[in-house]
This record gives structure tokens, C-alpha cells and sequence, in this order.
């Protein structure tokens, strides 16, 4: 009796990696192979055919975004198997010897996988120039931010805070919403804001933090995006609070930046689009930008040397051009530009469960998002929500509150001794 597709894929696959897979494999003609749980389902020939031609992560993407490949189970659960078997090592020894390419080709002929490429999704990213022009950076901000502001406001709570909330309660009312607001209190506190300050926030998003430093802290602040799409909305939201007179929101790079001193600059999320050459003068301009003994507040992401931009996905379909790096650099990037550090909190526990929460969401209004972005752009972000929370819940990414201050020419840092500020 000839062996099913699923068998043949199988049996290749697992001598390949030496073990056994770590998901099943359903194939077109129905057939499953492999242990219980979730398996990927390859809806018809056409999946393999991305495998063939975009072997790993980016294959696999494509596929699932064109819908051409799929999951039965949990995709959450599948995500983690994959993970733990990276973790053991077994992919990265495996090595394809030219009689294992040969065996690849004969199986693709004979499981009638042989043609051209398929072309990529429209959904992935296709960026020209030198990386983190001007020009580029507007683009790359452009693919992610520009998406949809109906597709933010379905995905976020009322605040639009597009960064991990700080989770200070497990009681079963406490939500999203109030980790966002916890989080923006606290930048607040961190940064002393009180009436008559002027805040700065580099990278402003939605206008979460500017709102909630004007409204509940009486500052006067300007925010800055490359995104159109966000300023448009900040806009509006200024205008319905009653908050125009008082904060201002440009469409602006941070290398256009001028004016100032301010008494404080935040910076939440914005850091890992500028780029590892790049940050120096993104440091430097922070700190020009600032008064005396006046305090920044950066919320980033960290990664260590492995996929600093994210990995293949992440870079087609996300952020492309991101840049992410070990904790231990940017502040180093931080100290040079001439701030003194004074506090690192790390919160990759505070990441996990606001981008869990942003899933539900998803999942909650799929028909909606599917209206508004599309069924592979629905796609996208299932894939991206369910990868990146687990990214920082097995600790392959970090996110941290750095508070630094620009001291006075005294050495005066303007912060109590104790944290007072917390």
C-alpha cells in the first residue's frame, strides 16, 4: 500500500531532525500523522511550495498568512512545542546534505509540489532606500502604524496605549484598560509631571501618555510621530478633551527635533525603529532636549544577539527594520549621551498578558478585523499576538522603564534619595 503524503512528509521531515515531530501534519487528502495536540494543516500543495522556496519561519509565514497552511488545535500550544524544540538544539544541527536535497526534490515531484515560487502576500513589507533614511523610516513606520485606526481602536482599550500595560492586580475585573492606565500613572510619577511642567513624548503613538499627563497631571506637552495616521487621531482626541491649547502633536522625526528645554521626555516603545546606528544621535537628541536635572523615561523592548529584529516574520510583516538589542547596551548608548542612570525596571512578566488580552480581542471580533484589514491581515496578527507572547513569556524578550536624568552642571540630579517617585 503506498504511503500518504502526510506519512511520506513525515518520515523525511523526522529523519531530517532525528526525532520525532513535535506536531502532527494533516495534509490535503485528509490524512494526519504525528503525536496529539495541534497539528499544521497543509491545506494543498501550494503550502509546501513556500517551504520549498522560504525553508523555516518566513515559509511558514507566508503560508499561513495566504491561508494555504493552517493550524487544528492550539496555536498557542504549537507555538511552544516548535519553541522547545529549538530550544533542545535539534534544528540548528540539522544540515542538508546533497543526497537529502536530492531526496527533498524527488519527494516535492513526486507529491506534485515542483513550480515557480508563489509570490509573496501583499501584506509583507517591501522597502527601498538606505536603512533608517528619513525617507525609509516614514515607509517602515508607515506599513505597521498606518494600518488602520479602526483596526487600533477594535484591538486596544480607550486609551490606545499600544505597549505593555503594568498589571498591578489579579482580581477578575482588573483589565487591559486599567494595566494601561497603571503604567501611564506610573510614567507620570517616574517623571515628576505636575502643572506647569512641559513633557515631550518621542514616538507618541495613539496619545495615550500625552492625554493622561495633560488631563490628570495639568502638564503642557508635544508629541511627535512619523505615522500620519496617528497624528490624525491624536488630533481628534486632543480636540474632545478640550486639550488643544495645551498639547500640541507634529507629524516629525526625532532628527528634526528642535526647541525645548523640556522638564521631561518620555519615549515608550518608539526606540527599537530607530536603529543600532542611529541610537547614539537618538540618545543625544533626548538629552539635548532636556533641562537640567530633567528626567527621560525610555520604555523598550530588548533582545539579545539572536534575531535582534525579531526574526523573519516579525521583519517582513511587523516592524521592518526594527532593532532590538540586550538591556545592557542601550544603557550604555543611554550613559554616553550623558544621562545618569537611575533606575531600570524590568517588565517582561507585565508584557505576556497585555498582548494575551489584545488576542482575546482579536479573536472576540475576527469578523470585524477581517472587514477592516483583511483575511490575511487578520492573519498577520493572530500569528504575531500568539508568538509574541510567548517570546516574553519564555523570556526570548525583555521590556524595561529606563529613568534617567540630565544633570546639572553641578552634578545635581533634581531626584530624591529614595524612590519617592514610585
Amino acid at each position: 500500500m503506498p504511503k500518504s503524503s502526510a506519512t511520506r512528509l513525515a518520515t523525511f521531515a523526522e529523519r531530517l531532525l532525528g526525532t520525532r515531530l513535535p506536531l502532527a501534519v494533516r495534509t490535503w487528502d485528509g490524512e494526519r500523522v504525528g503525536p496529539a495536540g495541534p497539528a499544521v494543516v497543509l491545506k494543498n500543495r501550494r503550502a509546501l511550495r513556500w517551504l520549498l522556496y522560504s525553508p523555516g519561519e518566513l515559509g511558514l509565514a507566508r503560508a499561513y498568512v495566504s491561508g494555504d497552511l493552517d493550524v487544528e488545535g492550539d496555536l498557542t500550544e504549537g507555538f511552544r512545542r516548535i519553541w522547545a524544540l529549538t530550544r533542545s538544539g535539534e534544528l540548528s544541527r540539522v544540515k542538508l546534505a546533497p543526497r537529502d536535497w536530492a531526496e527533498a526534490v524527488s519527494l516535492a515531484a513526486r507529491l506534485g509540489v515542483a513550480g515557480l515560487p508563489p509570490k509573496p502576500p501583499a501584506e509583507e513589507a517591501r522597502l527601498t532606500g538606505v536603512l533608517h533614511s528619513r525617507r525609509r523610516d516614514r515607509s517602515a513606520i508607515a506599513h505597521h502604524y498606518d494600518l488602520s485606526n479602526a483596526f487600533y481602536q477594535l484591538l486596544l482599550d480607550e486609551s490606545m496605549a499600544y505597549s505593555s500595560g503594568y498589571w498591578t492586580s489579579d482580581e477578575p475585573g482588573y483589565t487591559v484598560a486599567r494595566a494601561q492606565h497603571d503604567k501611564l500613572e506610573m510614567i507620570c510619577r517616574k517623571l515628576g509631571l505636575r502643572p506647569g511642567k512641559r513633557l515631550l513624548d518621542v514616538g507618541c503613538g495613539w496619545g495615550s501618555l500625552l492625554v493622561h499627563a495633560a488631563k490628570h497631571h495639568g502638564v503642557e506637552a508635544v508629541g511627535v510621530s512619523l505615522s500620519a495616521e496617528q497624528v490624525q487621531h491624536v488630533k481628534g482626541r486632543l480636540a474632545q478633551h478640550d486639550l488643544t491649547g495645551r498639547v500640541e502633536v507634529r507629524q516629525q522625526d526625532y532628527r528634526e527635533l528642535a526647541g525645548g528645554p523640556f522638564d521631561a521626555v518620555a519615549s515608550v516603545e518608539m526606540g527599537e525603529h530607530v536603529g543600532e546606528a542611529n541610537y547614539p544621535e537618538y540618545t543625544r537628541t533626548l538629552f539635548r532636549l532636556l533641562k537640567p536635572t530633567g528626567r527621560l523615561l525610555l520604555q523598550q523592548m530588548s533582545r539579545g544577539a539572536v534575531a535582534p529584529g525579531g526574526g523573519a516574520f516579525i521583519e517582513r510583516y511587523i516592524a521592518p527594520d526594527m532593532a532590538m538589542r540586550p538591556l545592557s547596551r542601550t544603557l550604555g548608548h543611554v550613559e554616553k549621551a550623558g544621562f545618569e542612570i537611575r533606575d531600570v525596571h524590568a517588565m517582561r512578566e507585565h508584557y505576556a498578558p497585555t498582548v494575551r488580552a489584545w488576542l482575546d480581542t482579536l479573536e472576540e471580533n475576527w469578523d470585524q478585523a477581517v472587514a477592516l484589514i483583511g483575511e490575511a491581515g487578520a492573519r498577520v496578527w493572530r500569528l504575531y499576538l500568539v508568538g509574541g507572547a510567548l517570546a516574553f513569556e519564555e523570556n526570548r524578550m525583555g521590556v524595561d522603564q529606563i529613568l534617567a536624568v540630565r544633570p546639572s552642571a553641578a552634578g545635581d540630579s533634581g531626584l530624591p534619595a529614595t524612590r519617592e517617585w514610585m
